[in-house]
């Protein structure tokens, strides 16, 4: 370390986001990247997970749980100037819920029947019905307060009103962020901030080895974190995030429509290997669409543990004949692939020939998310207490079921914790019994950084790499 304090910081992400607008895309890399950096929300997640205040400093809730009464902090601009309104809430919330949004999580917002400005600084929203989540769901990247005149421009060249500014995006190279000198909060410490795109992991260690890149968040590749462990000015650190590695299934193409075909293809999957193989043996085998980081997840008995001969039986009971094949589709992210080629041999040992399709990320958010048009697909959801997903009508694997809407409407309709834990661990086992998709592990987090790095999130609550309390120490 040098006499002169540092000011500028450069970070290793593993994938390159398809745009720079959190609510246009699910993409994990640019929550990454903005969240809390350049955009803001009403309401943010804290270290621990917990909703704070953000461009709402303060909130009431009606006693049916239906209107929310939000006082904005004062003197906010945007990156541009504009000044922070009731109206840019309005817009933005309003925006994300209309019939031609694209934001991942629309249904969220299709609940806001009204938003109303009494004035400048406060914000009236209605709900259709009570929404327990509603203030923590408006802590999530896709509901980021936006101005009317830039949103459009979002996705190339983000206008927020966070404590960094956009600067540059060299496409294949890196995003490069300025400390915002007109933030409305506390002034970040670093000057400059480059989010460096390294998906290959032997280039990214020797990048931390050189000294090119400061930190690297999510480190993609286990096997490799040997090579720091002497290092006298790097270390590791482990941590948690909401990551839910899944084996996606298409619940509205056959066979997948069949649920004895689906518990077959759990049953084929020995995810114990996976866990060995994915997570270097540090891991957790999922039973259901929670990570053990939550504190609703439940450890719910193995219903399907490893057992090829119960996974033919069912194959045959449903009319699947062996040679039939099906195509696994995955996203060019490390784990993606090595457990996809996993999965593939495993299925082909019950008799299924699986072809692997592997897509460019826009691709794959097109076509799989977007569109639904699958068969397979391995991903991991990395949103926080996202089990909602399972209950829209537009989500990509098309699962229906009255009895999981039953229950995700009640867990909702109350902010009591002990009943919405219960009714959580509810919805659970339900997605166990009727595996919609194959839940495969969830692993831990490795954040490999210089040791005088200071403030770096370790444990990450969401898709997220905040950087305004990131300092350098002596």
């Amino acid at each position: 370390m040098s006499a002169e304090p540092r000011d500028t910081m450069s970070i290793g992400v593993s994938i390159e986001p398809p745009g720079l607008d959190p609510t246009r895309t699910p993409s994990e890399a640019v929550g990454t990247i903005t969240y809390n950096n350049i955009y803001e929300g009403l309401t943010r997640l804290d270290r621990d997970g917990h909703v704070q205040p953000l461009l709402a400093r303060a909130w009431t809730v009606s006693d049916d749980g239906r209107v929310y009464h939000f006082t904005l902090q004062d003197n906010v601009h945007f990156h541009d100037g504009a000044p922070l309104t009731c109206e840019n809430v309005r817009f933005s919330l309003l925006r994300a819920g209309a019939a031609d949004s694209t934001n991942p999580d629309r249904s969220f917002f299709t609940n806001i029947a009204d938003i109303a400005c009494p004035n400048a600084s406060h914000v009236d929203v209605t709900l259709k019905k009570p929404h327990g989540s509603f203030t923590y769901e408006l802590a999530w990247n896709d509901a980021s307060i936006l101005s009317p005149v830039s949103a459009d421009k979002n996705v190339s060249h983000p206008i927020g009103t966070g404590p960094f500014r956009f600067q540059e995006w060299q496409r294949g190279d890196h995003v490069t962020l300025s400390r915002n000198p007109d933030y409305w909060g506390k002034a970040p410490i670093l000057k400059t901030v480059t989010f460096r795109f390294m998906p290959d992991p032997l280039a990214a260690s020797n990048a931390l080895l050189a000294g090119e890149l400061d930190a690297y968040p999510s480190f993609p590749a286990p096997e490799v974190l040997s090579r720091f462990v002497d290092h006298p000015g790097l270390r590791v650190v482990r941590g948690t995030f909401p990551f839910k590695a899944i084996l996606a299934l298409n619940n509205a193409r056959r066979p997948f429509n069949d649920i004895r075909v689906r518990q077959a293809i759990a049953y084929a999957i020995d995810r114990k290997a996976l866990v060995q193989a994915g997570a270097d043996g540090d891991g957790t085998v999922l039973q259901s669409h929670m990570a053990p980081n939550d504190p609703d997840y439940a450890a719910l008995p193995d219903r399907y543990p490893y057992d090829p001969e119960r996974a033919s039986v069912l194959l045959k009971q449903a009319g699947i004949r062996p040679g039939t094949q099906l195509t696994l589709s995955y996203p060019p992210i490390t784990y993606a692939r090595d457990t996809s080629e996993i999965v593939a041999a495993y299925l082909e040992q019950v008799g299924l020939i699986v072809t692997l399709q592997p897509l460019e990320w826009p691709t794959w958010l097109g076509r799989v998310f977007g569109q639904g048009a699958f068969d397979m697909t391995v991903i991991a959801h990395t949103e926080p207490h996202d089990i909602g997903i399972y209950d829209r009508e537009s989500i990509y694997f098309h699962y229906r079921s009255p009895e999981f809407h039953a229950l995700f409407e009640r867990y909702e309709g109350t902010e009591n914790p002990e009943e919405r834990h219960r009714l959580s661990v509810a919805m659970q086992d339900r997605l166990a019994q009727d595996e919609p998709n194959v839940f495969l592990y969830s692993r831990p987090r490795d954040t490999v950084m210089n040791r005088h790095i200071s403030g770096l999130w370790t444990d990450q609550q969401i898709a997220a790499c905040p950087m305004a309390d990131v300092s350098w120490e002596p």
